[in-house]
């Protein structure tokens, strides 16, 4: 079985899904999102005949919760039996050849949160975060559908507010391609795992100061949901070849 956490607007993935049963976070154990766009239940079913269940959305740093409470939902996942990981969130674009509307799939990560779920924990390899097998099977498939997808690197802040430009400009000096508030975390928890990992940024805006648009939630959800349909393609394409 695959886990899939969902992000920012993308809840309409979960209609490619065959629903088998629904378990709400607080039935799981787990604190609910504040954050619009953010559901807060698990969906078991099928996609494309692969079993899956997904994290309709997720809980954040900066909604007061620590790691280990942000990363409740990939342990929850990998107790019901998911042996592999997919994780999406809606991010600023820093890369000025990646266009918002676009997906980024993750090739690395740069953590900016200052913390990790694996506090007290032994030391885990990061090499390798995100599968080079897996990651070689969504970059054929995208190839073959005519989807445009970027790769490259994705770096974790701790929120709520978005960047400066001036914070920008220094991720954008480490070689970060996208910007978020999420998924690093609960990708190194699922490498303490030992769970396969492939994520991706829905692009939904150029980053702070690299044009004058002003920033806001609302329109990250609306392209969220916008660039579902290309993603819900992609995964259904891809696990209905596994």
């Amino acid at each position: 079985m695959i886990g899939i956490v969902l992000g920012s607007g993308l809840g309409p993935l979960a209609e490619a899904v065959v629903v088998e049963r629904e378990v709400p976070f607080a039935e799981a154990g787990l604190p609910s999102s504040s954050v619009p766009g953010h559901a807060g239940k698990f969906v078991f079913g099928k996609l494309a005949g692969t079993p899956v269940v997904l994290m309709k959305g997720r809980v954040h740093l900066y909604e007061g919760h620590g790691p280990r409470q942000v990363t409740a939902g990939v342990r929850w996942m990998a107790g019901q039996g998911a042996d592999r990981i997919i994780l999406t969130n809606a991010a600023g674009t820093l890369n000025l050849d990646f266009a918002p509307g676009t997906w980024m799939l993750i090739s690395d990560h740069i953590n900016l949160t200052g913390t990790s779920p694996l506090e007290g924990a032994d030391f885990i390899d990061m090499s390798v975060a995100y599968d080079s097998d897996w990651r070689a099977a969504f970059r054929e498939g995208a190839i073959s559908s005519g989807m445009i997808l970027h790769e490259g690197v994705y770096a974790s802040l701790r929120g709520p507010q978005y960047e400066t430009p001036a914070e920008i400009r220094m991720l954008r000096t480490l070689g970060a391609d996208a910007v978020g508030m999420s998924t690093v975390l609960e990708t190194i928890q699922a490498r303490s795992l030992g769970l396969p990992v492939a994520a991706f940024s829905c692009l939904t805006n150029w980053a702070a100061g690299i044009t004058a648009a002003h920033l806001d939630h609302h329109e990250v959800l609306e392209t969220g949901k916008q660039a579902a349909q290309a993603m819900i393609g992609l995964l259904s394409q891809v696990l209905g070849e596994k």
